[in-house]
């Protein structure tokens, strides 16, 4: 059987809920990357339907890394 180990920031100085603010933020703005990629396949198959689902999902994960990025602004500067 084996154990999962907890991280909370005793290895790499970084507690969890911090990292995990990072790392949710970089899944963001990744997932909006390559989300760029998927809607110029579908305009170029002219699937319009596609086309705006990924706008759409591409939207949302830029304003969920907007939002990250200013929570994260906002630790960094020592307001929380």
């Amino acid at each position: 059987m084996t154990t999962k180990s907890v991280e909370t920031g005793t290895v790499t100085g970084t507690p969890d809920k911090d990292y995990n603010l990072i790392w949710f933020t970089e899944a963001c703005l990744d997932n909006a990357l390559r989300l760029d990629t998927y809607i110029q396949d579908a305009r170029r198959s002219k699937d319009s339907d596609l086309e705006d689902l990924f706008l759409r999902a591409q939207a949302n994960s830029v304003q969920g890394a907007e939002e990250a990025k200013a929570l994260l602004r906002s630790r960094l500067d020592g307001n929380v």
